[in-house]
């Protein structure tokens, strides 16, 4: 058999094809980080292996989170179902990576020997090195940075989605919440030069993908590594010029940057969806100052109405966590306070759990477990309460819904598709009689709402067949001619190559 070495290090060898599989955990910016690791090993080499393969891959890579107390427990655990098949499998080589391989570095190959590669958030690039230096060197390799070797939308990418995609607009976080131990992962905040994101939204636009979700630690603080207060708002604007970009999220914002430029940008450019993710953490200013949130209720409040004045359709939505150390009942019902008057779409709602290495763990007044619980239930019961109202309100409108992929798990049984309506809100419909793809857009009136999803029974009224339907036309038929997917390069001049995905609370919940 024989091999060779490419520019980055990997190696192919001949008549051998080496499988991956890559497991996520935590947040969009995992998500993101992971669809750029698929994008690495695709390019030295690699196959990835079928859906469902559980481990049965010559590489399998963990990219972890540390956000969770339980978080290493969950890893050590996957590790150990691993080793068996690893020792009866020759060749087979096991990476973590991410958040909890940034904090943990060499204690994870002396509790998991049988690990061959660990690497941190900030050198992702150098996977394919780091594997072939195990095989070749026959023992663990540790690498962790200390700064960002390479902005990771530099490197190349496996997208998940052919008609929505993530787009990096910053990495890291300058705050400092007590809870919250990203910043110290993942490093100060580096903003992305504004050409080099209309560049590559310019040349997923040019692939087929219609919808982008701008991907920050703290989006909306976009601009202070450039000396620009005001870079978000015409951030945004500049993606109201881009043709044929119809949908334009981000993710997730922080309340204390959220300024009256980046509201006029959403209510008056076209493309940017009327949805808002605020994460609010605490009704409490007592609670809100010891988590070292740089905003109050009335702040918050504030946000929340001005945004519903200048775009009254918007979704709203949030991140609370409840039980937080010190946290009385009258701190409590301030959150409850807050929920009743913002009045959420839905809500992300954690029970504060110890993030080792932050703060807040070694704070005295931990709230007992039963407390924690009982006023989390509460608060999820409000919050479904008010979810199922404010959906009610969408009965008889008519919507625009971009059909998705692997939205409606019964959609099989019912005879329905799924999508999203420009807020965000997950609609099922009524399977027109014409074929419609992911990507299309169908016009739809909503006849029923439930707390987490609406429902519109009758005739599809539209189907708009989209580029962003032809570019997943084409990536699955690609993909049944050629199981190893669809792989894609940097963002460059000329036209690009094929295809995107998008939501769930970002690190640390922000």
């Amino acid at each position: 058999m024989t091999s060779s070495k490419d520019g980055t290090g990997a190696v192919a060898e001949q008549g051998v094809t080496r499988t991956y599989e890559v497991r996520t955990y935590g947040c969009q910016m995992n998500v993101h980080d992971s669809e750029r690791l698929s994008g690495l090993l695709e390019a030295a080499g690699y196959v990835k292996a079928p859906a469902g393969s559980n481990g049965d891959a010559d590489v399998v890579v963990f990219n972890t989170c540390a956000v969770r107390e339980n978080a290493d427990n969950k890893l050590y655990g996957n590790l150990g179902h691993l080793a068996p098949m690893k020792a009866a499998r020759p060749g087979m080589q096991i990476a973590v990576g991410g958040c909890l391989a940034q904090k943990d570095r060499d204690t994870i190959v002396k509790r998991a020997p049988w690990v061959d590669v660990v690497f941190g958030t900030h050198n992702i690039g150098k996977l394919p090195v780091l594997l072939e230096r195990a095989r070749v060197q026959e023992e663990a390799q540790v690498e962790i940075a200390e700064s960002l070797e390479a902005f990771p939308s530099t490197l190349p990418t496996r997208r998940e989605s052919a008609y929505a995609a993530w787009v990096s607009i910053s990495v890291g976080c300058n705050n400092t919440c007590t809870f919250c131990i990203v910043p110290a992962l993942r490093g100060k905040e580096e903003d992305r030069r504004p050409g080099d994101i209309l560049a590559e939204i310019e040349a997923l636009v040019g692939e087929g993908v219609s919808e982008i979700t701008l991907l920050g630690q703290n989006v909306n603080a976009y601009g202070s590594d450039l000396g620009d207060r005001e870079a978000f708002s015409k951030l945004l604007r500049a993606c109201g010029e881009i043709e044929g970009l119809e949908r334009v999220r981000f993710t997730s914002p922080h309340p204390r940057d959220f300024t009256d430029d980046v509201i006029a940008a959403m209510a008056e450019t076209p493309n940017v969806m009327p949805q808002l993710h605020m994460p609010l953490q605490s009704g409490s200013d007592t609670v809100l100052k010891a988590m070292r949130r740089s905003y109050r209720q009335e702040r918050f409040l504030g946000i929340i109405e001005k945004v519903r004045a200048a775009i009254p359709h918007a979704a709203i939505s949030t991140d609370i966590i409840v039980g937080f150390p010190g946290e009385t009942e009258e701190d409590f019902e301030q959150t409850m306070h807050v929920v009743r008057e913002a009045r959420f779409a839905n809500a992300f709602t954690f029970q504060y759990s110890k993030r080792p290495g932050t703060p807040a763990a070694t704070m005295e007044r931990q709230i007992p477990k039963e407390v924690v619980q009982a006023r989390y239930e509460r608060l999820v019961a409000l919050q479904e309460e008010i979810s199922w109202e404010e959906n009610k309100k969408q009965v008889g409108r008519t919507l625009e819904v971009m059909v998705a992929e692997g939205e409606g798990r019964k959609d099989g049984e019912t005879h329905r598709l799924s999508g999203r309506a420009p807020d965000n809100r997950l609609v099922h419909f009524t399977k027109p009689d014409e074929d419609v793809r992911p990507g299309d857009v169908v016009t739809v009136e909503i006849t029923y709402a439930a707390p987490h999803h609406l429902l519109a029974e009758g005739p599809t009224t539209a189907v708009r067949r989209t580029r962003a339907g032809d570019a997943w036309e084409k990536r699955t038929a690609a993909a049944a001619a050629k199981p190893a997917g669809v792989l894609l390069g940097l963002p460059k001049i000329g036209v690009p190559e094929p295809p995107p995905v998008a939501d769930a609370p970002a690190c640390g919940s922000h």
